[in-house]
């Protein structure tokens, strides 16, 4: 008679799926206020998991933080160009690094393996080696990475929940903390 053991729990930072349903909400409604409320419970989730904090959760909040800093209109459009262009150099460098191997992989390739546009890398290129680009083309930028972070990853957290509802609402609760842990490596 073998003894059946649990699964073992994973800790998270944040407390449960309806905090994490309303970060995700705030994150993406398009409210500057309910955008920085959501920023500031990111905020809380890094100084309590670290490291650990999902790739994709941050670059999220990054990207949104730029997005409230330009309609606060409290900076100059230089300022907004090198906010945005940080945070789309990140993004770009943190999903594909995850990718490179021991050999080195263009960027385009890695992008296209990911379904990044290839037009995002070339303005990673641009931010980082060349002339800094009009402040039209890093806000659109920004646009199409938070989609494709939404689809990519935000939406894959909530699919398994949207479909049909769990009796069991503990049983949920640990899906959402398993699935809440994907960073890019789930990406490949």
């Amino acid at each position: 008679a073998r003894r059946r053991l649990k699964p073992l729990r994973t800790v998270v930072a944040w407390r449960g799926r309806a905090e994490w349903d309303q970060v995700m909400v705030g994150l993406y409604c398009g409210d500057s206020r309910l955008q920085q409320d959501a920023l500031d419970r990111v905020s809380a989730w890094k100084s309590r998991y670290g490291p650990k904090m999902p790739l994709a959760v941050d670059c999220t909040a990054e990207l949104i933080r730029c997005k409230v800093l330009d309609s606060s209109g409290k900076l100059k459009s230089h300022e907004l160009i090198l906010s945005y262009g940080l945070a789309l150099v990140r993004f770009v460098n943190l999903i594909t690094e995850r990718k490179q191997k021991m050999v080195s992989i263009p960027l385009r390739q890695l992008a296209r393996e990911v379904d990044i546009p290839i037009w995002v890398v070339d303005l990673r290129h641009e931010l980082t080696h060349g002339k800094l680009p009009r402040l039209a083309l890093c806000r659109k930028g920004c646009d199409v990475v938070l989609d494709w972070l939404r689809k990519m990853y935000w939406s894959r957290q909530l699919g398994n929940n949207l479909c049909e509802e769990s009796e069991d609402e503990e049983e949920e609760q640990e899906e959402v903390e398993a699935n809440a842990e994907l960073d890019s490596d789930a990406w490949e």
